[in-house]
């Protein structure tokens, strides 16, 4: 990662929203990761991303409160699906879970998960607020679910579930997220609770 794609030297020194093409093009080219890749799943200004197996809630019946200044890996619980048995999220309940392709840019490019019309349709939300991927970070991106519907909804393995947009940075960053000290989700495979903590014990 880091050189410019061919074609993009001349061009202005501005946010850019990239088109299929030039997706593809640096895909090609290693400034974009979306593995595995699939050229059907290449929208026109988008790639659409699938839902992977691996979920973590909270577990209500032992904790009382979220507490930011604590950390929440205990306050989770795992939760795994496979093709025959989905995942059952009730009416304004909340999951953290995963993009089954990761994805990546290099320090000129940012990634922006959005939703899409037939998921919002059902009254499912895929993220809260977490929905951008740095420039340097490669990962399969978390997911924060929350069923806003007034009845359950199924999530099967691999169902589409996101699109990726990607846009290019008006001038490559000097610092890439991977390389930051404080980085709390560099190159994550598997959803991990909130690090908030962490904020609070530096």
């Amino acid at each position: 990662m880091g050189a410019i794609p061919r074609g993009f030297e001349s061009r202005p020194l501005r946010q850019m929203i990239l088109s299929d093409k030039d997706i593809q093009q640096a895909i090609q080219q290693g400034e974009i990761v979306v593995d595995p890749f699939d050229v059907k799943d290449l929208q026109p200004a988008s790639v659409d991303l699938h839902l992977d197996r691996y979920f973590l809630t909270f577990k209500a019946e032992q904790n009382y409160v979220i507490d930011p200044k604590k950390s929440l890996d205990d306050a989770m619980k795992e939760t795994i699906i496979d093709d025959s048995r989905p995942l059952v999220l009730h009416p304004g309940e909340f999951a953290l879970g995963l993009v089954y392709e990761k994805t990546g840019v290099s320090s000129r490019y940012v990634g922006r998960l959005e939703g899409k019309s037939s998921i919002g349709r059902m009254g499912l939300l895929i993220h809260v607020t977490a929905g951008f991927l740095d420039p340097g970070n490669t990962l399969k991106m978390t997911l924060e679910l929350h069923n806003t519907a007034n009845i359950p909804i199924l999530l099967y393995y691999q169902m589409p579930i996101a699109q990726m947009i990607f846009e290019e940075l008006s001038s490559e960053c000097q610092q890439p997220y991977a390389k930051k000290a404080a980085s709390k989700y560099v190159g994550d495979d598997r959803p991990r609770a909130s690090q908030m903590w962490r904020n609070f014990n530096r």
